[in-house]
């Protein structure tokens, strides 16, 4: 990996992590690992690292903006055709 400084844009540096996720993913799920186990396995990871940080009290209050913010398409990367 190049280095990289600590003035990164916020932005880009999610941008980078999400590509390394998503590239991660499209790995295993090329090698036979199930789209339901990766997604479990990535929520449990994010959600474990967030506690990590966190604590449990702010990531539940966070959990509870998710069906908004997912009704919102927040995470929806490609819009399907109805």
């Amino acid at each position: 990996m190049a280095d990289r400084t600590i003035d990164t844009d916020p932005v880009e540096e999610k941008q980078l992590a999400l590509r390394y996720l998503l590239d991660a993913w499209e790995e295993a799920a090329y090698e036979g690992v199930d789209r339901d186990c990766l997604a479990t396995a990535a929520i449990f990871a994010a959600l474990s690292d967030l506690i990590t940080t966190y604590g449990e009290e702010p990531v539940a209050v966070m959990c509870q903006r998710l069906p908004e913010r997912v009704r919102a398409g927040e995470f929806t990367l490609a819009q399907s055709r109805q």
